[in-house]
Formats: C-alpha cells, sequence, structure tokens
C-alpha cells in the first residue's frame, strides 16, 4: 500500500510582528514546498518587544482571527514574544491548532561544554514567565546569560543588516558574553537569524549560534500529518510554493525588506485589524 493521498490545500497561517518571521517561514517551505502559507507581518504595531502582555493579547488574537477567516489549517506564531507571554491565551479562544514559538534553551544547554550559554531576546522575552521556566527547566545546571535587547528588533525591520547602529547594539548586548565565554548562544527572537553573520563578528568566538526555525518546521509537519491534513502528492514535478503576504504596516517598504532577505520577490498586501 502506498501513502495515502492528500488533497488538503488550505493555508499555513504565520504571523510576527515584522520580518523577523520569515526566518521561520523559510524553514517552513525548505520541509514543506508544496504546501501553501499566508504571512501577516503585524508592522503597524513593531516591535512587539516592548509591549504588554495585555496589548500583546490584543493584537495577536485580531491576527488569529484573520489567519482563521482565510481558512487556514493551523497557525505558526513566529514570535518568541507573543508565544512566551500569550500563547496561552490564544490557544484558549483559538480553535484551530497553534505552532509557537520559544528561544531554543534546551539544545544551547545541552550542546554547551563550557557551561556558560547566552540567550538574546526582546525585552519581553527577556523577562516572560515563559522564558524563565525554560531557563528553570533545562538549564538549570548551566550560566545563562540573559540580554533584553531594545531597538534591535526595530533594527532589522528597516532592511539595513549593515548598519553601524546594528553593529554597535551587538557589541552592546554581547559583551558580558563574551566575557563570561559562552560557547552557544540562543537567537530568541525571530528577526535575528538574519544577523547571524553580524552576531559571529561581534562575539569574536567560534560561539554556537541556535534558533527555533528547523525545530518548528519539523513540529509543523509532525502535527499536520497527526492531523491528516499534510498535503500529500505522488506528482513527480515540484510545485511552486504559494505564499501570500499582508503587512499592516506599508506594503512596498514590507516587500522591499523581505525581497531583500527571502532573496526572491515579494509583493504585499495592506491589511487593516
Amino acid at each position: 500500500m502506498g501513502t495515502t493521498l492528500n488533497t488538503d490545500k488550505r493555508p499555513i497561517g504565520i504571523f510576527d510582528s515584522g520580518v523577523g518571521g520569515l526566518s521561520v517561514l523559510k524553514e517552513l517551505v525548505k520541509l514543506m514546498p508544496k504546501e501553501n502559507y499566508i504571512f501577516v507581518a503585524d508592522q503597524t504595531n513593531v516591535p512587539y518587544g516592548e509591549k504588554s502582555k495585555k496589548e500583546l493579547g490584543r493584537l495577536t488574537l485580531k491576527i488569529c482571527d484573520f489567519l482563521v477567516s482565510k481558512n487556514s489549517k493551523i497557525i505558526v506564531v513566529a514570535c518568541n514574544t507573543a508565544t512566551c507571554n500569550v500563547i496561552d491565551i490564544l490557544r484558549a479562544k483559538v480553535k484551530i491548532p497553534l505552532v509557537g514559538t520559544v528561544p531554543a534553551v534546551k539544545p544551547a544547554a545541552i550542546s554547551s561544554r563550557s557551561g556558560v550559554i547566552g540567550i538574546l531576546s526582546t525585552p519581553s522575552t527577556s523577562k516572560s514567565r515563559g522564558l524563565k521556566k525554560l531557563i528553570e527547566t533545562h538549564a538549570n545546571n548551566t550560566k545563562v546569560i540573559n540580554i533584553g535587547c531594545s531597538d534591535l528588533e526595530d533594527t532589522v525591520e528597516t532592511g539595513n543588516l549593515s548598519s553601524p547602529k546594528i553593529t554597535q547594539l551587538l557589541s552592546k548586548y554581547t559583551e558580558s558574553m563574551r566575557i563570561a565565554g559562552a560557547d552557544v548562544v540562543v537567537l530568541g527572537c525571530t528577526h535575528y537569524p538574519f544577523l547571524k553573520p553580524q552576531i559571529k563578528r561581534v562575539l569574536r568566538s567560534n560561539a554556537k549560534l541556535v534558533d527555533s526555525g528547523r525545530a518548528i518546521a519539523k513540529h509543523t509537519k509532525n502535527l499536520l500529518q497527526q492531523m491528516g491534513a499534510l498535503f500529500v502528492s505522488r506528482a513527480k514535478t515540484t510545485s511552486r510554493t504559494c505564499v501570500d503576504f499582508y503587512t499592516t504596516g506599508n506594503p512596498s517598504h514590507f516587500s522591499r525588506v523581505a525581497s531583500s532577505l527571502l532573496k526572491s520577490p515579494v509583493r504585499a498586501k495592506r491589511i487593516s485589524l
């Protein structure tokens, strides 16, 4: 008996405060290239990392409602800040499965040889109960340098990844990690994987950088298989991935930055939520 064909082409919904979630989208498309996707960037309200839990809940519920209205079969919360602060609120109110994004503390602690790891995230994520629980559960025998990075998320949104400001911010935020000899650094914001070369440069070491993108893609695929909603085809030709992009901000700006980050043409539509 061959694999049962499943023609469920409902989209996978993904959202973030801005372009950071594109780092997760890349991993999802790489693993599931025949699926359809809807990506929402809430750029009117970026950065999420400096908002209250109440405000985050209100904003993200509106996005989830939009993705549900677009017939999404699953929603990926491609934002560490939203996941660490309001994922329980979303799961209680959204009627389709959600996949969260949390800093990769467990693999970082396991792979560290020096016993010192760093975590770079937004101010909100760094102070969240969700991250505190991750550290207590998976890194209780590890020295953890937990840094909340003001302005870094916003600076990535400009698309100018070679700006002197990014280098200045990264030098400041990684200083204590360099001094302590952290050999693994967790990128606890989905914007930060786009800064890997710059982070490597300022660390001035062979420290390993870890993020959650690949693990999120694998988990999403496994959930879709369990739901019987993973698109399966015996067709030998690879169908082109279809992604609909939306932003609550300026679609021209988002399209320019996203095209640069994904190295592929992006045309976004504006939505009001």
